[in-house]
This record gives structure tokens, C-alpha cells and sequence, in this order.
């Protein structure tokens, strides 16, 4: 299903019934990074999955995006919905996006999920997605997703899951340069920790022990700003931690909905 807000097509899919959980992708996959998240929480939530701007079958205007822009699109997509509140999960700038939404709109999330995501990047990290941008739009996607699934799945699980690298490599080749592009002229702009200890809602923390892309530092030091937030680390995980151990995510993130269901 499509459906116009803050000036883009957006594309999503509902399923379920019962309190919203609203699912926000990593960058250079689409809403089905979530398959199988959703397919569990469906038995007791209505989800929420959204392609982002510039991913899957939403929109991928040309231009830099920011996290303004990107909290704005979710926002003008629950308003059309008729979503006032709804429990948040959000993984890497899905998460970078929860929190923005989080201190735009206070009240409207019942509890919020960050799963390997950072409140931070440093100045010096700005060159390294510049070096990325710069790829995309020369070489094409292609030449990006050797390294991106290396950063986003240990080592034993790409060599044990062919099947699973090649649905991801797959993703990645169809993210638009656009929305690639647009996406990570946002990533090292995001500067929300100091500002991390207004947001009230219950929020649970989730991050891959092998995390090298937002390591587990950094896991803690959003754990650490938002008062009474919980974390748990995931072993044997990298970035995409809801692909490579299903069941440890699962299991986590299920037990926080219904614990403030």
C-alpha cells in the first residue's frame, strides 16, 4: 500500500490486530528486514512496516536528507493512519529516527526499541560516509555490498548463510543511489545524546555483541542517557542482529511489548 505524506509516496504494510508496533529499517534495506518480527508480533500487535525515504518502493527524491525530514515522514504517515500512539522499533538509522521522532513529538510512543544504532557520530566519521556516497554514485550499488554485509553479519554466519547474503546482497543493489546517498549525508549529522534524558517513554536497548558499525560502547551510552531505559546484548551478532539471531531478538523485544502492553 502507498500513501502520500510530507510531500513523498510512501510505501507500507499493515498486519495484525491489537496495540501498533511501528518497524523503521536499516539503511539499504526495505520493511523486509522485518519479516520475521513482524510475522510474530502480528499474532498480538498491529504492525506497522514503512519503506523509508529513498529505500524499497517509497520515494527517493535526490538531495540530502536529514533526520528532521525522515522523523517528519513517519509522523505525516502515522497522522494519515490515524495512529496517535504506538510502540516504536527502530534498527541502526531506524533507531537514529526513533529518536528524533521521540523529541519532536513527546507522546507519542508508548515505548521505544534502538537496535544497533548510535545517538552520535563523531566529526571524523563524516569523510567515511562521504567515501560511501561517492561510491554509490559512481560505481552504483553493486561495489557497495561486499563491505555492508561484512559490517553486518559476523564472519561464521556469512559463510553459513549463503541464502540470507544473498537476499541482503539483493537489497542492497535495489536501494536507489538516491535515497543511499540522501540517507548518508543524514547518519553523521545525528548529535542526541545530551538530549536523550527527555525522552520518558520505556526504552529497551538491543545490540549485537560483534557490532562494529555501532559498537556496543555505544549501545551503553544510550542506555546510560535515557533514564530507566534496559539493554540487552546480543551474542554472536553483528549490525542486522534481527536477521542473524532471530530468536535472542525476538525473544527480547517481545517480552518489553508485553511487559508494557
Amino acid at each position: 500500500m502507498k500513501l502520500k505524506a510530507n510531500g513523498i509516496e510512501i510505501h507500507y504494510t499493515v498486519e495484525g490486530s491489537g496495540p501498533w508496533v511501528v518497524m523503521s529499517h536499516s539503511l539499504a534495506c526495505n520493511l523486509s528486514m522485518w519479516d520475521q518480527q513482524a510475522a510474530m508480533l502480528a499474532r498480538r500487535y498491529k504492525v506497522l512496516r514503512y519503506d523509508l525515504r529513498g529505500h524499497g518502493a517509497t520515494d527517493a527524491p535526490a538531495g540530502d536528507y536529514t533526520f528532521e525530514m525522515l522523523a517528519y515522514d513517519a509522523h505525516g504517515l502515522l497522522q494519515a493512519l490515524g495512529i496517535e500512539s504506538c510502540h516504536w522499533v527502530g534498527l541502526s538509522i531506524g533507531g537514529m529516527i526513533g529518536q528524533t521522532f521521540a523529541l519532536k513529538f513527546p507522546g507519542v510512543f508508548k515505548t521505544l526499541v534502538l537496535a544497533d544504532t548510535t545517538s552520535r557520530n563523531p566529526p571524523e566519521a563524516r569523510p567515511m560516509w562521504e567515501a560511501r556516497i561517492k561510491t554509490a554514485r559512481e560505481k552504483g550499488m553493486e561495489a557497495l555490498v561486499e563491505a555492508t554485509l561484512g559490517r553486518w553479519f559476523t564472519e561464521p554466519f556469512r559463510k553459513s548463510r549463503p541464502d540470507m547474503m544473498a537476499r541482503m546482497g539483493a537489497m542492497i543493489r535495489a536501494t536507489p543511489v538516491t535515497g543511499y546517498a540522501g540517507s548518508c549525508a543524514a547518519i553523521p549529522t545525528i548529535n542526541l545524546t545530551d538530549k536523550l534524558k527527555a525522552i520518558t517513554c520505556p526504552t529497551l536497548v538491543i545490540v549485537g555483541e560483534q557490532e562494529t558499525a555501532a559498537p556496543v560502547e555505544v549501545a551503553r551510552a544510550i542506555h546510560a542517557a535515557i533514564p530507566g531505559s534496559e539493554l540487552v546484548i546480543i551474542p554472536s551478532a553483528a549490525h542486522i542482529s534481527n536477521l542473524e539471531r532471530p530468536a535472542a531478538f525476538n525473544r527480547a523485544l517481545l517480552s518489553f511489548l508485553d511487559k508494557h502492553r
